[in-house]
């Protein structure tokens, strides 16, 4: 008799629900069967009905279960190499064996014949104890001990191999970063089995359950986290009367001071962030503003889809394609082994899309001067036309603060060599490392700041600061300084 590997589901639960031909199989005494685990009520009961050699010694031997899945397909292949031989396992094997897709690669590439008889699935059981038809309820099943990250929540989710306390935990975790504590959760154990477990809990409670090999969860949620925000913004667009006021002009003034006030929450953080310890207050600040901020992208997308512009989802994937094409170094065969040569390479392949006629092209004119001062010089870098270190960079500002002298007599010449010294002051601010909106942002706050000290300190003396002479002022400001500096 020629090798042969022949693959079995065992189904849910008891050898009862095996088809005969599967049992027919799996209790020829001719074949070598090898069962996954025998921690499965069919698998136990088959192990009484004749021998069998298991893998579950392989669980405890392996580093990972990566290491587990080789290891089963190094056993059951070289069983096939010397015999008829038969690998079963749980449920269905074509249903979350991922030891079962590496056999059947493997054996393919050597020339093994591999029968399959898939079995039958938890799932079906799984459907039938949560009520649901799977195509009328879009479903997710996941693996318990490898979410996806970020986890979508746009479906009902079943989450199995949640086989341990500490699986249990992190699916838990995950799920209560994004929804409320207390969304039900179906808690299915044993389907299948006269002893099967099946109860509602809520996500607080979940960690108290005490799983086993053959738990699975299933949560149907209400839309949340980036689809239900989406969701929820349709639904406002076509119920709020306000929302339903709105164009991508009526939008702009907000999507400005969300944008401002996610700058200021940013500014709290420290300047190393996300290095140095986490500021847990000042970023739930920003967590905040960010959710204000991508408000209005998904209002935008929600406008342009209605005339059948766009959809959000294609405003993510356009952005993605963009970053993939502009990283050659990481998704392309391209070296760039610094950040400098990375913003260079960006600045070509973005000028290149763009079609542009200069280097100076689609920069808006309407951004703050100080950001577009420092758009316009990395545009020059891109091309070389930049200084390779800060030393001349100080000279050139001598140089303006000399040529602004020689011309403060005369208002218009002396605007326009005080804007000479600005922009070669940001030039000197990207040199250092330095981003110039912020700096002057600090510059400014630390003056609000010892104006409110000194004014606070001339009404300890019962005085206004308009009642100090310059000297006085003077003497207040260098205090205030010393107490703002500590």
């Amino acid at each position: 008799m020629s090798s042969q590997l022949t693959i079995v589901g065992l189904g849910p639960a008891d050898l009862d629900r095996v088809p005969a031909r599967t049992l027919e199989v799996i209790l020829d005494p001719n074949r070598h069967v090898i069962v996954r685990t025998l921690f499965h009520p069919g698998a136990a009961e088959l192990a009484a009905a004749r021998q069998v050699e298991t893998c579950d010694d392989l669980y405890e031997t392996a580093k990972d279960f990566d290491g587990v899945y080789r290891s089963i397909a190094d056993r059951v292949l070289a069983g096939a190499q010397t015999g008829p031989t038969v690998y079963a396992v749980p449920g269905s094997a074509v249903v979350g064996e991922r030891a079962v897709t590496e056999i059947r690669r493997r054996a393919e590439e050597s020339s093994i014949p591999v029968e399959v008889f898939p079995g039958e699935s938890f799932l079906d059981l799984v459907y039938d104890a949560a009520g649901i038809d799977p195509i009328a309820t879009p479903v997710k099943i996941l693996d318990g001990r490898d979410l996806p990250d970020p986890l979508v929540f746009d479906a009902a989710l079943i989450i199995t191999q949640v086989d341990r306390a500490e699986v249990l935990a992190d699916v838990g975790a995950v799920l209560g970063k994004v929804l409320d504590e207390a969304t039900q959760v179906l808690v299915l154990d044993r389907l299948g089995d006269t002893d099967e477990d099946i109860l509602t809990t809520d996500l607080a409670a979940l960690t108290a359950y005490q799983p086993g090999p053959r738990t699975t969860l299933f949560v149907n949620p209400e839309p949340a986290g980036w689809y239900g925000l989406v969701v929820t913004n349709r639904v406002l667009r076509r119920e709020c009367p306000w929302d339903r006021q709105q164009t991508h002009h009526s939008l702009v003034s907000h999507l400005i001071e969300e944008t401002y006030e996610t700058v200021e929450a940013l500014r709290k953080l420290a300047p190393e962030a996300p290095g140095g310890e986490p500021d847990f207050v000042a970023y739930a600040e920003v967590e905040e503003e960010l959710g204000d901020l991508l408000l209005q992208v998904v209002f935008h997308a929600t406008l342009a889809g209605e005339v059948g512009a766009f959809d959000v989802e294609e405003v993510a994937e356009v952005t993605r394609r963009k970053l993939v094409h502009r990283h050659p170094h990481v998704f392309g065969d391209v070296v760039a082994d610094d950040a400098t040569t990375v913003l260079n390479n960006w600045e070509t392949i973005k000028g290149e899309e763009k079609r542009r006629d200069s280097i100076m092209d689609d920069i808006p004119v309407s951004m703050p001067a100080l950001v577009r001062a420092d758009k316009v010089q990395r545009r020059a870098r891109s091309v070389g036309f930049d200084w390779t270190e800060p030393a001349p960079v100080f000279a050139k500002i001598r140089e303006e603060l000399d040529e602004l002298t020689a011309e403060a007599h005369d208002p218009v010449r002396a605007g326009e060599e005080f804007g000479d010294v600005l922009f070669a002051a940001v030039n000197l601010s990207r040199h250092l490392g330095i981003d110039p909106e912020l700096a002057l942002a600090g510059a400014n706050d630390r003056f609000a700041a010892r104006i409110r000290h000194m004014e606070s300190a001339a009404e300890t003396e019962g005085r206004s600061l308009t009642e100090y002479t310059v000297e006085e002022l003077e003497v207040l400001w260098d205090r205030a300084k010393v107490a703002q500096d500590g």
